[in-house]
């Protein structure tokens, strides 16, 4: 396979205006390989120039290495500048300049790209604030809010595979309402963003500063520590036993922190996953609920007895639990729609809990039953924490990829520092009264009935089967599914404003009439299509042991007819 004089061309022009010398190097083999006939060589050279990683409302995220669809000195730096020229283009006229904030993860080359990018927005004339070291994600999105910044950046890829890295964006301050202040950033700001970083010309003349920004101080995250103890019951219990992972990620150390602060003093970390390393050389995934990721946590457990195991991500947005389930006598993890069903409910029952229950529309129906019950306001939103967190007067929110907002005046996004508090509160409290939270949720069940969840994933290597694998479901969607005949049929592609309340979004909704429900839409980060899947079942008086038997063998039905539907069954 030999490459085209054009993609030739276009990599040496990269070649002369890379400002790293690593990338400058890699791309240097990697464009002599391919003209002299490795195949691969040129493979992976088409696709690192087969276009340029677009700026979106996730802000970047992809492989590192170099060309422009690839997470790079680069491109980071266009996107500084970007994200520069729009902060002051908005701000233009007022009294101050921009501020803003910037953390960073412990990926390769994190430090590097938050590094240029305060240079970057120094040389721009913004007020640029730099995180310490390696703080999670939380913590950024805290200091976006208290220190009144007008956006914050966070270079992390969060749980995708070792090679990637990302770039997240925050608006605050003066350039967002109180609603979205320290959250993601959404619709028009993302593609106005986006043209400003399609405008900025050669990297290297890019103005960057040699000094000029400040390095926020320990306080900050002092001040994050203390704060999230309001997501705490004053007098809670405490007695529990925890097995923490951190996921070879940043958040140990401002976990532990917050632990001990709390009063939980029985933490037994696993080891082999505490300290950060970018290589995460124990999962094959480094996402809590990947198969296996949670492997050596579950083993600590069983070998010290602990009570739960609570485990963050690589950046600590994230917050998983797993507890032994008393109707199989096995360690099991909590489905992200269990755990956000056992903190809203908790949190209302506390009366902790002022606001409105929100959660994406792929995740469980669960708390809008919960909501109903209670007489507390329930909101539906669009996929993805930034739309969940712009929720008018939310007081709690979740989305099923165990991602959970149990404080928004502190942390307007999911936190898995304040939630995973919660979640050792809630199995103190449990053990306490002779239970566990698999219990607590037989109890809800016996009260709303009991909502099972699950989810196909599939993921791709040629990312056209996505959208081919959405028009056959268009095209052909399902009739039934679980012997239950498909009553609602809605592409959410075309809006669903009248049934859903919400604005128009890649997907596709099956309900059944005995209550099942399917939405398939393609990931927002990573290549995989996914379908979100529920069926509900009244808990009669046969118990809870029945109902979860059926619900069980209900939801792998539903799960076969999709499959079959989408022509991978």
């Amino acid at each position: 396979m030999s490459i085209q004089a054009e993609l030739a061309q276009r990599a040496e022009a990269w070649l002369a205006d890379d400002p790293n010398p690593a990338t400058a190097e890699e791309l240097t083999a990697l464009l002599s390989a391919a003209k002299g006939g490795d195949e691969a060589a040129a493979r992976e050279l088409s696709d690192a120039f087969a276009g340029t990683l677009q700026f979106g409302t996730a802000g970047l995220r992809g492989k590192m290495g170099p060309g422009p669809n690839r997470m790079n000195l680069a491109v980071v730096s266009r996107a500084a500048r970007g994200l520069a020229t729009y902060m002051n283009e908005k701000l233009a006229g007022e009294d101050r300049p921009g501020r803003a904030v910037v953390g960073y993860d412990a990926r390769y080359n994190s430090r590097d790209f938050a590094e240029a990018t305060v240079a970057i927005f120094a040389a721009a004339g913004i007020e640029a604030h730099l995180l310490p070291g390696t703080w999670p994600t939380p913590v950024l999105a805290f200091a976006t809010r208290y220190l009144d910044a007008d956006a914050g950046v966070m270079v992390t890829a969060s749980h995708n595979p070792a090679q990637d890295n990302g770039y997240k964006v925050y608006l605050g301050g003066r350039l967002s309402d109180e609603d979205g202040r320290g959250v993601q950033i959404v619709p028009p700001a993302d593609a106005e963003i986006a043209a400003h970083i399609a405008a900025v010309g050669a990297v290297r003349e890019i103005p960057r500063a040699d000094s000029g920004w400040h390095i926020v101080g320990e306080e900050l995250r002092d001040a994050y520590l203390e704060q999230i103890q309001g997501a705490l019951e004053n007098g809670g219990p405490r007695e529990v036993r925890i097995v923490h992972t951190a996921m070879h990620g940043v958040g140990y150390e401002t976990m532990s922190a917050a632990f001990r602060k709390a009063g939980f003093t029985d933490v037994h970390p696993v080891e082999e996953q505490r300290d950060p390393n970018p290589d995460f050389p124990t999962v094959s995934f480094p996402n809590p609920e990947e198969k296996g990721a949670i492997d050596l946590a579950l083993e600590k457990a069983r070998a010290v007895s602990a009570d739960v195991v609570i485990a963050n991500d690589p950046d600590a947005d994230r917050c998983a639990a797993a507890v032994l389930d008393p109707h199989s006598n096995e360690w099991r993890m909590l489905r992200g729609d269990e755990l956000g069903v056992l903190l809203g409910s908790y949190l209302l029952q506390t009366g902790r809990l002022q606001g409105t229950l929100a959660n994406s529309i792929v995740s469980s129906r669960w708390l809008s039953e919960v909501a109903r019950v209670s007489g507390a306001g329930h909101a539906t939103t669009l996929t993805g924490f930034k739309w969940i967190a712009r929720t008018p007067g939310l007081g709690f929110g979740y989305e099923e990829a165990i991602g959970y907002c149990v404080l928004p005046e502190v942390v307007r996004d999911k936190d898995g520092i304040s939630a995973s508090l919660v979640v050792a509160e809630m199995a103190a409290l449990a053990k306490q009264r002779g239970t566990s939270l698999v219990g607590v949720l037989d109890d809800l069940a016996q009260a709303t009935g009991l909502f099972v969840t699950d989810q196909l994933s599939l993921r791709v290597e040629d990312l056209s089967l996505i959208p081919q694998m959405m028009q056959r479901l268009r095209s052909t969607p399902p009739a039934a599914l679980a012997g239950s005949t498909v009553s609602q049929v809605e592409d959410l592609a075309e809006g669903s404003l009248e049934t859903t309340g919400l604005p128009p979004t890649d997907g596709m909704l099956f309900a059944t009439e005995d209550g099942s429900r399917v939405i398939v839409r393609p990931s927002g980060t990573e290549p995989k299509l996914k379908c979100y899947l529920e069926a509900v079942e009244k808990v009669g008086s046969a118990g809870i042991a029945e109902a979860r038997a059926d619900g069980a063998e209900k939801i792998a039905r539903v799960r076969a007819d999709i499959a079959a539907a989408l022509g991978v069954g």
